[in-house]
């Protein structure tokens, strides 16, 4: 990779070992190579061949020496002895990528370094339109403020059922238009770079799993504009062939008779997304046209109301049938639901708790988190376009042709 001579070490160890390191500095912002070694519980000399090669991608960059800082020992903080390391950063300073998030109302942009905040800061956003060509002038009209000459991928949000493999969606209940269009051949008519599609829930469960990858397997479930799960055992992303798994918004729930976009009538979703919170809403209280500031207000103040103490045991059942089948204990929550209040969640647990088998050996754990899809992306952007499993197959080792037809094909690997 851009001539830089390492020794041979196995492909798949070596990759292996590079996002070990980056994960590890995602979190501990800087450190040593004899840090790094330590914590990725590798020799020393394979972390002085791993950050090598990440300082002459650009991935990393030197960040002082670690003169003066201490470590933690048995009885506290101690000096560091010995000769002062070189500390070592994520480069924070170039935007290497192009992250998009596109939603059903909005869209999101941000060029972003391999440092990327762990929680969505977007620095454009417009409302999303009905057709893919005004979608498109909308993203041409912004690339005038973005910087491309360092690009090394542009990563794309999508929600719906979606074929990261060959960057197509399949299937979208609540934006059918992206169902029928080639989005990386959209955007190679403004940028000239790889291009990865991610399904939008995947993507938050990318970015939750990079702020905390030590943490447990878990099913992450979103609340928004529709509803979706994504599973990660022993830290990875669950996939299969067809890209369907995580779809929980589309179980039908009995006396539901609301049509869902998705074809079917009764859909969870079509209770628990922002329009089915809202419309619930407009019915118990007689209100034309709800704001979401409303519903907020009305349950810091009155608390949960019966309606939606009906909708959350609706939805804590699907979740706990779910965790049954998969055997976890652990359920992320982000969106309307983590933002609406903090009994909400609260109520949510619970009732999770009952129907878990796990309730039965010990504790289920629910828990909130911010938004990190654009963490998501960049890590899937490391993982997939510029670190892949095929040591070859890397943008920054493609010459320009080859990188467009690698991204059309989806520029995607092993997760």
């Amino acid at each position: 990779m851009l001539g830089v001579n390492i020794p041979a070490l196995p492909a798949s160890l070596r990759r292996t070992n590079q996002r070990t390191v980056i994960s590890l500095l995602l979190r501990m912002r800087c450190a040593s190579r004899a840090d790094l070694a330590k914590a990725a519980g590798i020799s020393q000399p394979t972390a002085g061949k791993i950050t090598t090669e990440l300082l002459h991608l650009g991935i990393l960059q030197r960040a002082g020496s670690s003169l003066g800082m201490e470590t933690i020992g048995a009885e506290g903080p101690l000096p560091r002895l010995g000769r002062p390391g070189q500390l070592l950063r994520l480069d924070d300073q170039i935007p290497r990528f192009l992250a998009i998030e596109l939603g059903v109302s909005e869209t999101c942009v941000s060029a972003l370094p391999v440092a990327v905040k762990l929680e969505d800061d977007w620095a454009f956003t417009f409302p999303t339109p009905k057709n893919a060509e005004a979608w498109q002038r909308e993203l041409s009209q912004l690339s005038k403020k973005i910087p491309r000459q360092h690009l090394w991928g542009i990563l794309v949000s999508v929600p719906g059922i979606v074929d990261e493999n060959n960057a197509r969606v399949l299937f979208s209940p609540n934006l059918h238009w992206i169902e029928n269009v080639s989005l990386p051949g959209l955007l190679h008519e403004i940028w000239d770079a790889p291009v990865a599609l991610l399904q939008e829930i995947r993507a938050l469960a990318f970015g939750h799993l990079t702020a905390e990858p030590e943490g447990s397997d878990f099913f992450l479930v979103d609340f928004g504009q529709g509803v979706g799960g994504a599973i990660v055992l022993d830290g990875k992303l669950f996939s299969q062939p067809m890209p369907i798994s995580g779809e929980f918004g589309h179980t039908p729930v009995p006396g539901n008779d609301r049509p869902c976009g998705c074809g079917a009538v009764g859909c969870l979703e079509t209770m628990v997304s922002y329009r089915g919170l809202l419309q619930s809403f407009a019915a118990a209280q007689g209100i034309a046209s709800p704001q979401w500031k409303q519903l907020v207000n009305y349950i810091s103040d009155q608390g949960i109301p019966p309606w939606l103490v009906r909708t959350l045991d609706a939805t804590a059942q699907v979740i706990a049938g779910a965790i049954n089948v998969l055997g976890i204990n652990r359920v992320v929550v982000t969106g309307l639901l983590a933002d609406l209040s903090p009994v909400v969640v609260t109520h949510l647990a619970k009732e999770i708790q009952k129907g878990s088998m796990w309730a039965r050996f010990g504790e289920v754990r629910c828990q909130s988190a911010p938004h990190r899809r654009a963490a998501g992306l960049v890590a899937a952007g490391i993982d997939r376009i510029v670190l892949p499993a095929d040591d070859d197959s890397g943008a920054l080792s493609a010459p320009p042709r080859t990188r467009r037809s690698r991204s059309e094909a989806g520029a995607m690997s092993r997760t």
